[in-house]
């Protein structure tokens, strides 16, 4: 009887340890243009699972190449669209470098930042077909070596590689990072999104560059597309992209997916104020929003200020917090899409 009341509480000590493993947090930090800030430029997010499994999505121009610190480890390189600022036409020479309204940029050129930080952090490329083979194809300009496909178990993707690697997605796509020894992974899918996905010409080659100049025409890659991610703790991100209103906000990504955090895109190109908060209140409905891809200085000593887009959408959401994409803030979900530090106010 002794024994069996010793086992019990061996199995329930066990029990406790993985409900508590369960229940650890994702990891999110923004890396924008200017740190404490949300800014013009700012795109670039990386995500930490529990796990430890750790994704870049859209590097955008506000990263400092391979080389910046603020990236650490790599797992997995996302990228929603081939424009410029997503994609990393150009990079930072140095944080603070201009004003949050201008930020200051050089050349990433002929390669992308993109490439540049799969090529050094051996990360596997998990975007839509096309996408992926012109970024292999960079990356192999990189390293002077071919790019291949990431080998996998069906669809998982062991999260340490190598060497980088290919993990092509069609739309609706899913592909799982694993780290080793876990569980389970992250679960990777893309969704559609209503947008454009044009190349921008610096990172075209010079016979390509040569053809579409003279009538003005620009070479376009894929569907542009949005990401949904489910964690290990249970966190299921949307992550919309450049993209305006769509109907599978509602028949697919909500009714299937079940967000309960997003990552929301602003910028008048695609998207008023008053459609986004539309897309969260009446289509979404997550637990909670981050606000990224601002397209203006939003905020001013990491204060959001007034008379600005970003405030006219927060002030139009409805019933759930709405969370800054403050450069170098770190903010942590549990699998509810409750914040639970880094600042959740």
């Amino acid at each position: 009887m002794m024994k069996s009341k010793k086992a019990a509480a061996a199995l329930l000590s066990l029990s406790l340890l993985g409900t508590c493993a369960w229940a650890q947090n994702v990891k999110i930090t923004p890396l924008g243009s200017h740190p404490g800030e949300l800014c013009d430029r700012d795109r670039a997010t990386i995500f930490e699972d529990p796990t430890g499994v750790r994704i870049l999505y859209d590097a955008g121009q506000t990263v400092m190449g391979a080389n910046d610190p603020r990236l650490g480890t790599v797992h997995a390189v996302l990228l929603s669209h081939a424009h410029g600022d997503h994609m990393g036409d150009r990079k930072m020479a140095a944080l603070n470098a201009g004003t949050c309204d201008k930020p200051e940029t050089i050349s990433a050129a002929p390669n992308s930042t993109t490439a540049e930080i799969a090529a050094a952090k051996n990360s596997a490329l998990v975007m839509i077909a096309s996408t992926t083979a012109f970024l292999g194809k960079k990356i192999e300009n990189i390293r002077g070596k071919p790019t291949a496909a990431c080998a996998m178990d069906g669809i998982t993707i062991a999260a340490v590689q190598a060497a980088p690697c290919l993990a092509s997605i069609h739309l609706g796509g899913t592909r799982i990072i694993k780290a080793a020894g876990a569980a389970r992974g992250v679960e990777i899918t893309s969704v559609f999104a209503s947008h454009d996905a044009r190349v921008a010409r610096d990172l075209l080659t010079d016979a390509q560059q040569k053809g579409v100049a003279p009538d003005n025409l620009n070479v376009s890659l894929d569907p542009p597309i949005g990401y949904v991610l489910k964690f290990t703790n249970g966190l299921r991100v949307y992550m919309s992209g450049d993209t305006g209103l769509h109907s599978e906000m509602q028949t697919v990504i909500r009714a299937f997916h079940k967000p309960n955090l997003v990552l929301m895109n602003l910028g008048l190109a695609a998207i008023l104020p008053e459609s986004a908060a539309f897309a969260i209140n009446e289509m979404l409905r997550p637990a909670s929003v981050i606000v990224s891809h601002v397209n203006e200085a939003a905020t001013a000593d990491g204060v959001l200020r007034p008379n600005t887009y970003t405030k006219a959408f927060i002030d139009q959401v409805k019933g759930r917090p709405v969370y800054l994409g403050i450069s170098g803030k770190t903010l942590e979900f549990d699998g509810s899409g409750t914040c639970m530090a880094g600042g959740c106010y």
